[in-house]
């Protein structure tokens, strides 16, 4: 990966990412024992929280890209960054479960906002055959900012105190404000006013699409493979030292920096994109057939087979990826790439959602044969991404 994008908007939106992400992971590292140690909630409650924040983010992601798109990303962006920095300033006064959701419920709506909003300023700013190359560079950044941002939590956790989580609060608070005050260097994009008597939210009517949304979320339960999964598999069914889960963080992360930009190209089509998807699908096979072999090895041999499961899974992760942002550009008209992105993200949302209970289900739950079996839906959800996407382009009058 290039270190240092060329001017211009993808290095203003590289800027702003890693900015944002490095306080990002700050408060993923920090957020769930600030609630549970220093406000006072309980696990469920906490875990309520979360959930509530994650469908308001989900509904969302549509209305906010149709709004990005009515009066200007840029804008949408910017405001929302800065709105994003009061109210994280505003955890600071959290004490129970109800003011905690008076300040998380606003930010889920301005980050679901923001979220969108970056993707209409990719499809405005980014000539076409870049948007891919722009969103897999974001992606390499944010995870560089996150490990970045993490890594400084875990000396907050050491110390512990209430003033250490409130230090990363406002550090997380003042990434935001710094983010959107680095998208002010974007050049204004123009906004694409609504014309005619016919539906506003076209992407919720746009049915291969909706379609392609949905096996894209699907396919994205495979992230609850190395968040959830794997660890627990790692130290209840193998017999790998703990540690061996801190190294499949690591290889899944380092492998994303350095190869997302890579194993995107030849995706800025459709044809290119769907067959990612499908690529995504069957690396996803392999991996979880790797993984459910590793109860049955023992010692260097179940490390070896960790790390190689490992690498495929990523190799898979990055297919996924650069199929879906493929997809997404490539079928979104002009002028409403903010809805059309926000429409996608619903299908990521909602499988990341679904994955903590659906990966301990059946890797846990079932073992081996449970392994296979999410392994072969993967495989078999990729295999109609290719079908899906010529119907989509069918459908068009002038094809994407």
């Amino acid at each position: 990966m290039r270190l240092l994008p060329e001017p211009g908007p993808i290095r203003v939106l590289a800027t702003a990412t890693l900015i944002s992400t490095i306080g990002n992971g700050l408060w993923m590292a920090s957020s769930a024992l600030y609630l549970t140690r220093i406000v006072g909630l309980s696990i469920a409650q906490t875990g309520l929280a979360l959930t509530t924040v994650a469908l308001i983010m989900l509904v969302l992601s549509t209305p906010a890209g149709y709004l990005a798109d009515r009066i200007g990303p840029r804008g949408v962006s910017i405001g929302c960054l800065f709105a994003l920095g009061v109210c994280e300033t505003a955890m600071l006064t959290v004490g129970s479960l109800a003011t905690f959701m008076l300040v998380a419920a606003p930010m889920a709506v301005f980050d679901a906002a923001q979220r969108s909003a970056r993707g209409a300023i990719i499809g405005g700013a980014v000539p076409p055959d870049r948007r891919v190359h722009t969103r897999a560079y974001l992606r390499a950044v944010t995870n560089v900012g996150i490990t970045i941002g993490a890594g400084a939590a875990g000396l907050g956790l050491a110390v512990g105190t209430r003033e250490a989580y409130q230090l990363m609060i406002v550090v997380d608070a003042l990434s935001y404000l710094l983010a959107g005050l680095a998208l002010i260097r974007l050049a204004p994009i123009p906004a694409t006013p609504h014309t005619g008597g016919g539906p506003r939210l076209t992407a919720l009517r746009d049915r291969p699409f909706l379609l392609l949304t949905v096996l894209d979320g699907l396919l994205a339960i495979n992230f609850g493979l190395t968040e959830v999964a794997v660890p627990l598999w790692i130290a209840d069914r193998t017999d790998a030292p703990h540690w061996m889960i801190s190294v499949v963080f690591v290889v899944n992360t380092v492998t994303v920096v350095l190869l997302q930009v890579r194993l995107s190209r030849g995706t800025e089509g459709i044809p290119g994109a769907a067959r990612a998807s499908r690529r995504a699908g069957f690396a996803l096979l392999a991996a979880c057939a790797i993984f459910s072999t590793t109860s049955h090895s023992n010692g260097h041999l179940t490390m070896a087979l960790l790390v190689l499961a490992a690498l495929v899974h990523v190799a898979g992760e990055l297919w996924y990826s650069a199929g879906g942002w493929g997809l997404s550009f490539g079928l979104a008209p002009d002028g409403a790439h903010g809805q059309y992105q926000g429409t996608f993200a619903m299908g990521h949302q909602f499988g990341q959602m679904l994955a903590p209970v659906v990966v301990t289900a059946l890797t846990l739950g079932w073992g081996t044969p449970g392994w296979l079996l999410l392994g072969v839906v993967f495989a078999a959800v990729g295999s109609l991404v290719p079908a899906v996407a010529r119907w989509a382009v069918a459908s068009r009058v002038t094809p994407a």
